[in-house]
């Protein structure tokens, strides 16, 4: 059972369909002591860095995660959600991440190292490079996903497990020990997106 952290601001119906598309049974919470029942957790996230932080902390929701990674359980975070689980994010005002992960959160430049301008947000469908095989992407095939995002995480190459390009490199699948992130949206993904979850319900079901 993957328990869906309901904290406000999380695309819950997506996620919660995608779930049930790939019959992994699932339930939505804001409570710790429901959510302590299940065997994973995902956090889903749309919006801003330091709302989302502010409601963590103030909704007693980050502690709860605190112990739950202290304990290595799968924890698996989503757009907003990836950022989250890491140290600090500049959007807005300097905020202080849940930390689980190193590294910052920075907005994309919006101009080249040529002085070209680009989009942003980074929205639509890139392809993903995978940099070393994991259970996680296992028998995950190459394609392209869904991502909607302005800011972009700079952290560790060793915790990258897949990468998209959008003018610079933009980490898509981060993991460290049983803490997982997908900058993209993978309920949103396709094929891709769907297969990735299929295996992360998969591992929660093989703890």
């Amino acid at each position: 059972m993957i328990g869906i952290i309901d904290y406000g601001m999380g695309n819950l119906h997506s996620v919660s369909k995608a779930l049930e598309r790939l019959a992994i049974p699932y339930f939505i919470s804001s409570d710790g002591e429901e959510l302590a029942k299940a065997k994973a957790l995902i956090l889903p996230g749309v919006g801003a860095f330091p709302d989302a932080m502010n409601i963590l902390t103030q909704t007693n929701v980050q502690p709860f995660l605190d112990n739950w990674v202290a304990e290595n359980k799968p924890l698996l975070g989503i757009c907003l959600g990836m950022q989250l689980l890491f140290e600090s994010s500049n959007e807005h005002q300097p905020t202080a991440g849940l930390g689980y992960l190193p590294g910052r959160v920075e907005r994309f430049s919006g101009t080249t190292a040529e002085g070209h301008a680009y989009k942003v947000p980074h929205m639509g469908w890139n392809k993903l490079e995978f940099h070393r095989p994991t259970p996680l992407t296992e028998g995950v095939p190459d394609g392209y996903v869904y991502f909607v995002h302005s800011y972009v995480v700079r952290t560790e190459t060793d915790i990258v497990v897949a990468s998209s390009d959008y003018y610079q490199s933009v980490p898509a699948i981060v993991q460290k020990g049983q803490v997982y992130g997908m900058q993209f949206h993978p309920e949103k993904s396709s094929t891709v997106g769907m297969a990735l979850l299929k295996r992360f319900g998969q591992l929660v079901e093989g703890n």
